[in-house]
């Protein structure tokens, strides 16, 4: 059993004993907490809050859970279903909500499930908020309603529809453009929401011919739902068997989005967002952002288009955060997170989907072409577990002096810029490791990388 608690919200396994998995009492708790911290901020008697979830086998118990326990201390609810992550942020603005939950575990296994929290924008809350929230609920000081003040339930099926409007709207979405490529695409949607999403998308979108893989919303992972290249063999093979323009891979909640060639080769999760803002910028220049432990071919393509790229700590909340300090026209993170604001502030694989295909389109490219057209680079992920109680800040510091030399970026623990490559070494919140993440000229050189800073931390730990 596993249940984590962050300022993002809470997730774990299902069952168990409270505390230790994630049982009705933990999920009661943590939305009773999170009613109590909308209430506080708004003041509104009867908060609306809109709920959605994903296609994973607990959604609809833990949904009914949620939906009565908002309802117990006074919220009238709005339950759009079986949906995406960004169709319930886009929600919430569209129904004049003052919040949402999402109940999906993202890309972890089917066993688990979560809560996530978004504001009355449609944005997840921020961190203050979140340690609020965590307060509350160890507290457990929230008021229940008496019987005249339980809120109301009502169910909406139409946000998907008005999702998909929406993003048709867009100004670079260029449907006549993609009915004339007359596009076969196969999509993979691991047997979750996207199996909804994601087909009536291409429909509106005009595509000429859609094959559905693992596309029954019914929860059953066909393969491990996160989008990385080791589970989408089946994809790859589909796309040259039926000779694909593209394949569509995303994950259970459709907030993360990786594109398989034509050849059958992966697109990149990491180029994702390097080919959308490439398409972005040549119609609305300004500046773009990543987090920090993305790839740096964004900053090569928006400094080459004449515009400025800054970089975030890692987080959605981070990157909205400059995004809107910084006025972006495209921002993400590396694990194929596009955010638009011109839509919304939140990773929405749908948009990026248009936007994808609009470049295909108007260019003529090829996947692999376009690919082909960027800087090479290549990642590394690693940790080291290190022993209780460690300094760690004091570890960072002193590797910082050692390369003292060389660009820095303290934002979010250690990013040290090397002439062709980078190194970001990363402090957990909640245990005693530290994640290093590399990217260089070749797998091996970024592999290299991460080995010689594993080393290099190692030699702190016997002195401090």
């Amino acid at each position: 059993m596993a249940l984590i608690k962050s300022i993002s919200g809470i997730r774990g396994t299902i069952g168990g004993k409270p505390g230790q998995g994630l049982t009705p009492i933990d999920v009661t708790r943590f939305t009773s907490a999170y009613l109590s911290l909308i209430r506080h901020h708004g003041g509104e008697k009867h908060p609306v809050i809109v709920v959605g979830r994903d296609a994973r086998p607990s959604g609809d118990l833990i949904n009914g859970i949620v939906c009565a326990t908002l309802q117990s201390m006074g919220a009238d609810v709005i339950d759009i279903g079986l949906t995406t992550t960004p169709t319930t942020e886009i929600a919430i603005t569209a129904l004049q909500a003052d919040g949402g939950i999402i109940i999906t575990a993202s890309h972890n296994p089917a066993n688990w499930n979560a809560l996530k929290l978004l504001n009355r924008d449609g944005e997840f809350i921020s961190s203050d908020e979140g340690e609020e929230i965590l307060r509350i609920s160890e507290e457990e000081s929230f008021i229940y309603a008496e019987l005249a003040d339980i809120g109301r339930y009502s169910q909406n099926d139409e946000m998907l529809s008005h999702h998909i409007r929406r993003i048709l709207q867009l100004p670079l979405v260029d449907v006549e453009a993609i009915c004339r490529a007359n596009f076969k695409i196969v999509v993979d949607t691991v047997n979750s929401s996207g199996g909804i999403a994601i087909p009536s998308l291409l429909r509106a979108l005009g595509v000429k011919e859609i094959i559905c893989l693992n596309c029954t919303p019914d929860g059953n992972f066909a393969h491990n739902p996160e989008p990385l290249p080791e589970h989408l063999g089946e994809i790859s093979e589909a796309v040259k068997k039926h000779g694909a323009h593209l394949g569509i891979v995303v994950d259970p909640d459709v907030d993360r989005l990786a594109f398989v060639c034509e050849n059958g080769e992966m697109f990149g999760e990491e180029y994702t967002l390097v080919a959308v803002a490439d398409y972005v910028l040549q119609h609305r220049g300004g500046p773009t952002v990543s987090n920090l432990s993305s790839t740096r071919t964004l900053k090569v393509i928006t400094q080459k288009a004449g515009y400025e790229y800054f970089a975030s700590a890692v987080g959605e909340v981070n990157v909205v955060e400059l995004m809107k300090k910084t006025h972006a026209v495209i921002g993400g993170e590396g694990n194929g997170g596009i955010i638009y604001p011109e839509l919304h502030y939140g990773r929405d694989a749908l948009v990026g989907v248009a936007l994808f295909l609009s470049y295909l389109a108007h260019t003529g490219l090829t996947a692999s072409s376009l690919r082909k057209s960027y800087p090479n680079f290549f990642m590394s992920k690693n940790k080291i577990d290190l022993p209780e109680n460690t300094d760690i800040r004091s570890i960072l510091e002193e590797i910082s002096k050692k390369y003292s030399s060389f660009p820095q970026n303290k934002v979010d623990g250690l990013k040290i810029e090397f002439p062709d490559e980078w190194v970001h070494l990363r402090r957990s919140n909640t245990e005693p490791i530290i994640r290093i993440y590399a990217e260089s000229l070749s797998p091996d050189k970024a592999e290299e990388l991460v080995k010689k800073f594993i080393y290099e931390i190692e030699q702190f730990i016997p002195i401090l």
